[in-house]
């Protein structure tokens, strides 16, 4: 899986609430207004993970004007919501333009990049296929 954040970077954050659980709410200004305070921000771009299930993430990720995101896949499906800005995800040989609002749904394994065309955050979801969370395994569902 090669996805936005190598979760063995030394750069990472520890992350100081649970990161999966029956239920988990996020103030996403909040959140995105630590990645803006953070040293990583001068380098163009900060994520952070808010959601880590064996089978599902969800990741933070704000980039600086004109910064992007080289191309890249995953075993898994992923949609990318636009909470602030606006960027462009090209996959497929098509170009997405996503304001905020806007939200792209793409299927495992498709190369794409992202690039922001003005200072922007979204929100990247990831599904893995075939994959099963410590609370299903122990229930059984």
């Amino acid at each position: 899986m090669a996805e936005t954040l190598d979760e063995h970077a030394p750069h990472r954050r520890p992350h100081p609430q649970p990161m999966a659980g029956s239920y988990l709410e996020f103030d996403l200004a909040r959140e995105l207004d630590q990645l803006h305070r953070e040293p990583a921000w001068s380098s163009g771009q900060n994520a952070k993970t808010l959601v880590k299930f064996d089978d599902f993430r969800v990741v933070l990720t704000a980039l600086k004007a004109h910064a992007g995101l080289p191309g890249h896949q995953t075993d898994g499906r992923i949609s990318i919501q636009t909470i602030a800005g606006r960027i462009q995800v090209r996959a497929e040989g098509r170009t997405f333009d996503l304001p905020t609002g806007g939200l792209l749904v793409l299927d495992q394994g498709l190369r794409h990049d992202v690039e922001a065309l003005e200072e922007s955050a979204f929100l990247l979801s990831i599904a893995w296929p075939g994959r099963r969370s410590a609370n299903e395994d122990a229930t059984g569902h």
